[in-house]
């Protein structure tokens, strides 16, 4: 009976949240989009953008607006899900940790590129402590991988938990891009410890 009761409770938040409602409406594939509607907005990250990765793309949100934004340009999408490909992006499933699916994506743009973004997470355990420890190696895997990819002015944009690994990544972001801000979006729900790192500029 309880399970049915939170089940219940689930489907009606769902049914009251207005980013849901309106990335039905708008067509996108979750309402993750209005995270990163809102820091490109906001922090103008996609200005100039020719060429972009979006690490743990599924279900591919991120990846639509990114295509949206980049009519004339390169967009590759990596995820061990496979998801509905977009249209006039290039879509990898694998590891980005993988050398194989590094190489991959090198060799797709055979250029240095302009973003890196990643709305990646582990699947939440219950225990916020351990899931946002889990999330923040996630973000630092996402950000060396971004470092080895990036242009001088490159940006990167990543999913943050706070908890005890934050000061650690927020430090090896300063130490390896010049402007450094957390921010966390309107859409991200009150009660979630996430927030996202924008870095731009390599030292």
């Amino acid at each position: 009976m309880k399970k049915n009761k939170t089940s219940k409770d689930w489907i009606n938040k769902r049914r009251r949240d207005i980013y849901v409602r309106q990335s039905k409406i708008e067509g996108y594939k979750s309402r993750a989009i209005y995270k990163l509607k809102e820091i490109d907005e906001k922090f103008k990250i996609l200005k100039e953008v020719k060429s972009a990765v979006d690490l743990g793309a599924a279900p591919g949100s991120w990846t639509q607006y990114l295509a949206k934004k980049i009519s004339k340009g390169k967009i590759v999408s990596i995820d061990l899900l496979k998801f509905e490909p977009i249209k006039n992006t290039h879509q990898i499933i694998g590891n980005f940790t993988d050398e194989k699916y590094k190489k991959d994506i090198k060799n797709y743009f055979n250029d240095e590129v302009d973003i890196v973004v990643s709305d990646m997470a582990v699947n939440t355990t219950g225990n916020k402590n351990l899931d946002a420890i889990v999330t923040g190696e996630l973000c630092l895997e996402a950000m060396k991988f971004a470092l080895e990819i990036l242009k001088k002015k490159g940006k990167f944009v990543s999913k943050i938990f706070m908890g005890s690994s934050f000061n650690e990544i927020v430090s090896f972001a300063k130490k390896s891009f010049i402007e450094v801000r957390v921010f966390k979006p309107s859409a991200s729900k009150k009660d979630s410890k996430e927030s996202f790192i924008i870095c731009k500029i390599l030292r």
